[in-house]
């Protein structure tokens, strides 16, 4: 199972310089498992820099994948994750999601970059 954050969704969607990285995690639907919070994330970047009828067309490839809707429960354990790991609020709910799931990771998020199951991926131009 795969969880790409945001920013391997952006750079893929941008094709920046690392978007090849997250093409094979994003082409496997049937082991693409999407934070909703990864759509919130994505669609207001790209809503921001590329406009809304981009935003959609990314927002509606992501729902290919798996959505794990935020609740209750899954908000008590990315609180207490991320309260143990020094995570801002998307971040523990992302990584809590690839956990639960036993899912990898990826990202060129350096929050991420020593915890167990990421894929890290320096952004380019990164040490």
């Amino acid at each position: 199972m795969n969880v790409v954050d945001s920013s391997g969704w952006i750079e893929f969607a941008l094709d920046g310089p690392n978007a090849e990285v997250f093409q094979a995690p994003l082409s496997d639907l049937d082991h693409l498992i999407v934070p909703a919070i990864s759509i919130f994330e994505v669609y207001r970047f790209v809503l921001r820099e590329r406009g809304r009828e981009v935003a959609l067309i990314l927002a509606a490839s992501m729902r290919q994948g798996r959505v794990v809707d935020l609740d209750a429960g899954l908000a008590v354990e990315a609180a207490e994750l991320a309260s143990s790991l020094g995570l801002p609020m998307a971040d523990g709910i992302i990584y809590t999601v690839a956990q639960m799931h036993r899912a990898t990771l990826w990202t060129q998020d350096s929050d991420f970059r020593d915890l167990e199951g990421v894929e890290f991926v320096p952004p380019h131009g990164a040490r």
